[in-house]
C-alpha cells in the first residue's frame, strides 16, 4: 500500500514514481483538501487509475472515516483470504 497525499499536487500520479507503479493499492488520502489546494480531484483518480492500469485506486479522508472500509475490505480479500 502506497498513501499519497492529495496537497501534495495532482500531478503525483503522472509522475510514476516507484510507488504508485508498484504498490499493491495506492491510497490518496485528504481528498476534502482538493478543492483549497487547486486540485481536480477526479482528474487526479482518473489518471492515477490509467497510469495504474487497473490495479486499485482509493480516495480516502482518514480523520473522517471515508474510504477506510473499501481498504478493509481490499485487505481482508486480496491479503488474508487469497
Amino acid at each position: 500500500m502506497f498513501v499519497i497525499d492529495v496537497a501534495g499536487g495532482d500531478d503525483i500520479p503522472r509522475k510514476k514514481g516507484p510507488g504508485i507503479m508498484q504498490a499493491d493499492l495506492l491510497v490518496i488520502n485528504k481528498v476534502d483538501l482538493a478543492p483549497h489546494v487547486g486540485v481536480d480531484m477526479a482528474r487526479m483518480l482518473e489518471e492515477a487509475h490509467q497510469i495504474r492500469n487497473g490495479r486499485p485506486v482509493i480516495g480516502t479522508v482518514c480523520r473522517r472515516d471515508r474510504g477506510l472500509v473499501e481498504i478493509l475490505d481490499l485487505l481482508r480479500r486480496e491479503v488474508l483470504f487469497r
